[in-house]
């Protein structure tokens, strides 16, 4: 089926999210949408898909002029989409979760389960998912929780396949897997729209490249582009992409973790960890989001209570200290979720700025601010951080997403710190704002400050770490040293085992003579082994 997009225009009041975007995808064809996070790709595809009416434009189908007032309508018509937060019920067996909403009806009406178990193993065994329609949901990987949304999306006779962000929550083999389908599904006559910002895997799978930049396409690509013709054409100007950093000068001093346990109700979303950080070296906590990372972030800044362990900075005991004690001793903190714990939307740029130092002597004339050292404040730091703004005084909810953890980072930073920790530091930013939160944090380390970072990004962590640690279900499975040579180091396939709860050696030896799917794709386009 051969899918064509006219003139599409969405408009959410003084915003333009999709200007007259066409989009010709053909049949059986990998067709990549490439652009930064806010750019427009999935509104795009919520309009094709009945979520959202468009304000302009015309949607074609085998250049037959449709519309879709809501997604079962685009279902038949013979579009599937995956989104990016699966819509599975946790409680739910595959076989339920596949049946939900197109439920087979059997004899008097009764619900026909067997008809549904049937039609995921046919779908299962063509396509070598391997899923059991008998399983529960909530007990599967997240890599087959999104097979059985592709089973689900299949088993409706899916002919054009919308796959936003898919690797988003996947470990590097499971990415592999993923690609391994797509190519599967466009040999049966399957198109596919893969919505992307990883440009890995756009060079690994994609026939065709759209880049969409602010709501416009601004160009089509071939996948044998580097990736720095990729990242240059979304944002409109020459990107760095590679991370320049010497190698870490650690020292003794820093932050040392044992034995530490959180509990969830009786559950421990932090098992026994034990690690440290030096000071003048980052280490990166990578992992499948959901493994014990966020919990971890939380018991250092003192938002959450462990239930045993200890945590010392330079010797100093930081458990039973409030959360404004850490962050007084010198304790910076990044949060995962800038929206909600980062800022204050309704208050100002500069008053975001002061937030954990608002009552130091500084700032504050006894029980009153002062307002124009917290201005003189705002004006250094908006311009040493390149803060794109109107006025200090705006709200901090009128910048964008990049310049909001701009001003996170700006407060955390401009004091000194004896402890750096950065959850999902780049999450949502644009590739410019990437470059510049790395070039901030190694700096940071640069000056002696021990840093660690979270992420689910494995191209941010290999970029950035000196060590890395994988957490998987509450515990460390391991960590490997950047000085490390060979399989033994900081290797993609390693870490991607490892996530997926591999111990270290293990993930080793597994990982010898092999070679990924992303990392074959680079050596074919460049001509050198990536790995």
């Amino acid at each position: 089926m051969k899918l064509e997009l006219r003139g599409i225009t969405k408009v959410f009041g003084p915003l333009v999210a999709n200007d007259h975007i066409d989009l010709v995808v053909e049949p059986g064809e990998i067709h990549a949408l490439l652009g930064e996070n806010g750019a427009g790709k999935s509104t795009l595809m919520n309009v094709l898909y009945g979520l959202y009416d468009p304000d302009g434009g015309q949607i074609l189908l085998d250049d037959t002029p449709v519309t879709f007032p809501g997604p079962g309508d685009a279902v038949l018509a013979g579009i599937g989409m995956v989104h990016q937060h699966f819509m599975l019920v946790p409680v739910f067996t595959v076989a339920e979760s596949v049946a939900l909403g197109y439920e087979p009806v059997g004899t008097g009406g009764m619900l026909d389960l067997a008809s549904a178990r049937r039609k995921v193993r046919e779908i299962s065994e063509r396509f070598g998912f391997d899923v059991d329609p008998d399983a529960l949901i909530e007990e599967l990987p997240v890599g087959v929780q999104q097979r059985v949304e592709i089973i689900k999306a299949l088993s409706r006779d899916a002919q054009i396949l919308i796959l936003d962000e898919p690797t988003a929550v996947l470990t590097p083999q499971e990415t592999d897997e993923l690609i391994k389908i797509m190519g599967e599904l466009k040999a049966a006559g399957t198109s596919i729209v893969f919505i992307t910002h990883k440009l890995r895997e756009v060079r690994a799978i994609a026939d065709r490249i759209t880049v969409i930049r602010r709501g416009k396409v601004v160009g089509e690509a071939s996948p044998q582009s580097t990736e720095t013709e990729l990242a240059s054409l979304m944002v409109g100007r020459s990107v760095n992409l590679a991370v320049e950093k010497n190698p870490a000068q650690p020292r003794d001093n820093g932050l040392v973790v044992s034995d530490l346990t959180v509990l969830s109700g009786t559950t421990a979303v932090v098992d026994r960890v034990g690690f440290e950080v030096r000071g003048g070296e980052i280490l990166a906590i990578a992992g499948v989001q959901g493994n014990g990372q966020t919990e971890l972030a939380e018991v250092i800044l003192g938002i959450d209570e462990a239930a045993a362990g200890t945590i010392t900075l330079d010797g100093e005991e930081l458990l039973g200290q409030s959360v404004r004690q850490r962050l007084r001793t010198g304790l910076g903190f990044v949060p995962e979720d800038r929206s909600t714990d980062g800022v204050v939307a309704s208050f100002s740029i500069a008053e975001n700025l002061v937030l954990d130092l608002y009552g130091t002597d500084e700032f504050s004339r006894g029980v009153s601010l002062n307002l124009g050292k917290i201005a003189r404040n705002a004006e250094h730091r908006t311009k040493e951080f390149d803060v794109r703004l109107t006025d200090i005084h705006d709200p901090v909810s009128t910048l964008s997403g990049g310049n909001a953890q701009k001003v996170v980072l700006a407060r955390e930073m401009s004091r000194p710190l004896r402890l750096l920790v950065a959850s999902q530091p780049t999450r949502g930013l644009d590739v410019g704002s990437i470059e510049f939160v790395h070039e901030r944090i190694v700096a940071e380390r640069d000056r002696g400050t021990p840093v660690m970072i979270i992420s689910t990004e494995l191209d941010e962590v290999l970029a950035l770490a000196d060590r890395v640690a994988v957490m998987y279900r509450g515990r460390i499975v391991g960590i490997i040293d950047a000085a490390e040579s060979g399989p033994a180091g900081i290797n993609r396939d390693v870490l991607g085992l490892m996530m997926a709860g591999v111990p270290l050696e293990d993930a080793v030896e597994q990982a010898a003579g092999t070679q990924s799917v992303l990392a074959s794709a680079d050596a074919a386009a460049t001509g050198r082994d990536l790995t």
